[in-house]
């Protein structure tokens, strides 16, 4: 690599735009749909509610980003809470995994918006061939350097917050302010609703590569919070722009069915042919920068965890540093999950790790660490309840609807946790936590064996 971890390496500004990055990116265009689908006409509001839940989760990580900066955030978090042990090793493998999944949910979303804007069916083998070729080419740029993610970052963020925030406004505009998805359709049920706020904090959850990336920002102990809240609020205002402005300019069950593209479809009625290829473009600028983003920070959260030894590492004969080997990994396992799942599953899958290892979080930060970081427990607590009813909610519906989700969410999930066990018996680490160490691991080198 050209360059390898570098503290103070990205700026205020670099780090909202990594964070928005990767929300925009899974949020608007992936989920818009599938949200749908489950809430009826309420869709909107959902992601008002997973903003409300998002808030409540964000607030252990700003806390203690706050207090401990680190390159590998979610794992000093959960090392912190729980001792490095099963529980925090595997909920730590689980955020980096629900990371993965979100980079092949993206990926997929990109090729399924470049055939559509090519009057090609969005099915077959080009969606998984395309998101893969998109894959490859995040880990070239993410293995250019740090700079050169925050560069590509701050103009992507630029390009796609102004210009998927018009697109709302401009199809709001066009399409009277009316609201064509409410009309004919029934209110949809509360456990619908519920469940499809499990998605909508998906599309939120992008502020924990922030987090993940807390060691690297200018003045972390200030601005890895600042970032995490602004990344939210713009990812608010913009999630409702375009939520009104598809439902303005389609009915619900139009959205449903071209729900992987549903952007894409309500642009055309609204704002023209051109308006329809514009759209498109912003579409594939907005996931390209949200799988780049997310290698970035998924990267480095797994090479902190090596250096935290709670997850096993090989090179397999590669040269370069343990990042540069977790950035293999990662493009590896994201290109296998974008040519096996599809977008429903995937977003499903993501879902299910996120929301358990979230809850995870919060009850060890409430455990034992609340006085220490000046937290209110009230807070904690409800973040847990949200996090709690919306996993219920989302998982009694699944269960209905594809129980074969359910039960491979369930598998890998005992799977993650049984092989940290066993792995954490072979090689017991040592019971101070490592999360003061961020350069070793970056910067130790490995040679190919002979």
């Amino acid at each position: 690599m050209a360059q390898q971890y570098q503290k103070n390496s990205l700026s205020l500004f670099d780090t909202v735009a990594m964070g928005t990055g990767v929300m925009i990116g899974a949020g608007i265009l992936a989920l818009t749909g599938q949200i749908a689908e489950l809430a009826g006409p309420l869709f909107p509001l959902a992601f008002v509610a997973g903003a409300v839940v998002t808030g409540f989760s964000a607030y252990t990580y700003v806390k203690m980003s706050n207090a401990w900066p680190s390159a590998g955030g979610i794992g000093m978090i959960l090392t912190k809470a729980y001792g490095p042990t099963t529980v925090a090793a595997g909920a730590a493998l689980l955020m980096a995994l629900s990371m993965v999944i979100n980079e092949s949910l993206v990926a997929r979303t990109f090729a399924t918006y470049l055939l559509r804007g090519l009057d090609l069916k969005p099915e077959g083998w080009l969606v998984p061939a395309i998101g893969v070729g998109l894959i490859v080419f995040a880990y070239l740029v993410n293995a250019a350097g740090n700079r050169s993610v925050g560069l590509l970052s701050q103009l992507m963020a630029v390009l796609k917050v102004g210009g998927i925030a018009a697109f709302g406004i401009a199809a709001l505009w066009a399409g009277g302010f009316s609201f064509e998805a409410a009309e004919g359709a029934d209110g949809g049920a509360v456990a619908g609703f519920l469940a499809s706020v499990a998605l909508a904090i998906l599309a939120f959850k992008g502020f924990t590569t922030i987090t993940n990336s807390g060691a690297e920002v200018t003045d972390p102990h200030r601005n890895v919070g600042r970032a995490i809240v602004i990344s939210i609020a713009i990812c608010v205002v913009v999630y409702l722009l375009v939520a009104f402005a598809v439902g303005s300019s389609l009915p619900l069950d139009r959205i449903v069915a071209a729900k992987d593209y549903a952007l894409a479809e309500a642009a055309e009625p609204a704002l023209g042919r051109i308006g329809f290829y514009l759209t498109v473009a912003l579409a594939l600028v907005a996931t390209a920068s949200g799988v780049i983003a997310s290698i970035f920070a998924v990267s480095r959260m797994l090479a902190m965890l090596t250096d935290m030894k709670l997850i096993p590492h090989s090179h397999f004969g590669m040269p370069g540093t343990i990042r540069d080997h977790t950035l293999v990994y990662t493009v590896v396992i994201a290109g296998a999950l974008t040519i096996f799942f599809d977008l429903s599953r995937i977003a499903s899958l993501g879902a299910f790790f996120y929301l358990v290892m979230d809850i995870l979080i919060h009850w060890g930060v409430w455990r034992t660490l609340r006085v220490e970081i000046g937290a209110r427990g009230w807070v904690l607590l409800t973040a847990i309840g949200l996090d709690a009813v919306v996993l219920a909610a989302f998982a009694a519906l699944k269960w209905q609807s594809d129980p074969l989700i359910v039960v491979i969410a369930i598998a890998g999930m005992t799977a993650v946790f049984l092989f940290e066990r066993v792995f954490l018996a072979l090689n017991p680490p040592s019971r101070e936590p490592a999360h003061g160490s961020h350069h070793s691991a970056q910067e130790e080198r490995h040679e190919p064996t002979s």
